[in-house]
């Protein structure tokens, strides 16, 4: 061994030994700690950013068109299949803004979510080599889900504007509030299935299966106002409030309340008991949707420090499982 080395080797027997508890407690501290932790890593997490942008569109020529391509087309499907095959656009005005609508924010959740949950696994090579927060690599997942959103969001306020239904209106500040709640949702369940995914690879396929119900589960091919009919119609009014437990759903409501100007107008087609097409009023949107989406949120912040505190406890062995 070199002068140089034990010179190193004796500094390092020097240093007094540091325990990792305070990082693993589960007390707001370590929770604060680790934010700012991340927040000294920003320009490493801007730099993560940028790369899951460019490995999705690597060697493609289109590039970030891609990125327009998949929900323009879903919207097609949707628009054809459920919106004339099935007459759903009969019931709903302005169809496709409404449908466009939620497919806008269902990408943004469910693109944080499926990439979120890849994400350790994934960077396996980095975590092995360089120590970072390993948050990191989940929130990369959310700021690329971000970019796409904004692309989609920014062709969805220019269709609004060639239907003449702008949605300049008191109702846009639920935009940001719904954005917010999807987000927080996305990121929190991100942290845990990332962490329990490197121990149970399975998790990413259950993530799939989850996520095609909880697409189902959210007003995205139909109204609320449907799920409103069809509970009282079975005189099973409990259905809708269970309906409207799911924090998605309400992050939902709250993006078409602000951007489907065309439902505050709450007409919605029905038929006459000679089986004529009518006009009748229906319920649009849930009673108290302010106090649902605030009570959303609290719960989601809740759910992102508890997740945030599993990550951190079992983020100890992910460079020896991966």
């Amino acid at each position: 061994m070199t002068n140089q080395a034990q010179e190193r080797a004796t500094r390092l027997a020097a240093l007094p030994f540091q325990t990792s508890e305070a990082n693993t407690s589960s007390h707001v501290g370590a929770f604060f700690r680790s934010i700012k932790e991340i927040v000294a890593h920003r320009e490493l997490l801007d730099l993560l950013i940028r790369r899951e942008l460019k490995a999705r569109y690597k060697d493609s020529s289109l590039g970030f068109l891609w990125s327009l391509i998949k929900p323009i087309t879903m919207l097609l499907i949707y628009y054809v299949a459920i919106g004339q095959f099935l007459g759903a656009a009969r019931g709903i005005p302005e169809f496709a803004i409404f449908v466009f609508s939620g497919l806008t924010l269902w990408g943004l959740f469910s693109e944080i979510i499926a990439g979120g949950t890849s994400s350790i696994v994934g960077n396996a090579g980095l975590i092995k080599k360089v120590y970072l927060p390993r948050e990191i690599f989940p929130l990369a997942a959310a700021g690329s889900a971000l970019f796409n959103f904004a692309i989609q969001f920014a062709v969805l306020l220019i269709a609004t504007i060639a239907l003449g239904d702008i949605p300049w209106t008191p109702s846009i500040g639920y935009v940001p509030a719904g954005v917010a709640v999807a987000l927080i949702y996305g990121i929190a369940l991100a942290l845990l299935l990332s962490a329990l995914n490197v121990y149970l690879r399975d998790i990413q396929y259950l993530v799939e299966v989850g996520l095609l119900l909880f697409f189902w589960a959210s007003p995205i091919v139909y109204s609320y106002a449907y799920v409103v009919d069809a509970a009282q119609r079975t005189g099973n009014l409990w259905i809708a409030e269970i309906y409207l437990w799911n924090p998605i759903t309400i992050a939902m409501l709250a993006f078409q309340r602000g951007m489907w100007v065309a439902g505050s107008r709450d007409n919605v087609m029905g038929q006459d008991a000679a089986g004529a097409d009518i006009i009748v009023r229906a319920q649009a949107w849930p009673e108290n949707l302010d106090l649902r989406l605030l009570g959303a949120a609290v719960v989601g912040l809740v759910l992102v420090w508890a997740f945030q505190r599993v990550f951190s406890r079992l983020q100890g062995n992910f460079a020896q499982e991966i």
